[in-house]
């Protein structure tokens, strides 16, 4: 009966326990970059809608305040030592799903760009699926790098410059597109080759 009981208030000190970690994981992940990202994920929906309504006006700007709020949730998780877990996955997912959104949706718009998208939907794709099975496997995926960063905002840049001339200014340019997207397509093929890279060394270690 002794036993009993101390298996009892054993288990009861657990659930406790358990429950007191929960709180303080939910605190810990309930911040503001963590928000942000969030907020960037549903940003998406606005912005497929009004782009593939030839609203462009509307959808650069979606894609600015996701740009910049992307910028802002990184700054704030090191500035404020909110770095998470959670965000840590949240960052990357809402980067690589409104990429993903902007890819199909030029591929709407602008089908002889459809050989690069197929690319840099592949690179993409990829990459998400890569970190989900680190993550299934508790390994912390490889962080953001340089190469990163510049490959997807040369991909913006390509976007927001042939967006503007063709639909905004009514100025047709393929050759300038075309130039962009290789441009874009190089740098993207040379950022997956060295996250490849380094998803070996993780998996080696």
């Amino acid at each position: 009966m002794k036993d009993l009981n101390k298996f009892s208030g054993r288990h009861v000190f657990l659930g406790k326990e358990q429950l007191k970690m929960a709180q303080i994981n939910y605190s810990k992940n309930f911040n503001v970059p963590n928000l942000l990202s969030v907020f960037r994920i549903f940003m998406i929906i606005p912005f497929v809608i009004s782009f593939l309504k030839d609203n462009y006006v509307l959808s650069i700007i979606i894609l600015l305040i996701s740009g910049i709020t992307d910028m802002l949730d990184g700054f704030i998780a090191r500035k404020t030592n909110q770095v998470t877990k959670l965000g840590s996955v949240l960052d990357p997912l809402a980067d690589k799903l409104t990429l993903i959104s902007v890819i199909i949706c030029l591929s709407f718009k602008f089908s002889y760009l459809i050989p690069f998208i197929g690319i840099l939907l592949f690179k993409d794709l990829s990459m998400i699926i890569v970190g989900g099975v680190f993550l299934l496997n508790k390994i912390n995926p490889p962080p953001a790098k340089w190469y990163g960063k510049f490959s997807t905002a040369m991909f913006y840049f390509s976007v927001v410059t042939l967006v503007f001339l063709r639909k905004i200014c009514e100025v047709e340019c393929k050759e300038l597109s075309l130039i962009l997207f290789s441009i874009t397509t190089i740098f993207m093929i040379f950022s997956l080759v060295r996250y490849f890279v380094l998803c070996l060394n993780l998996i080696k270690s």
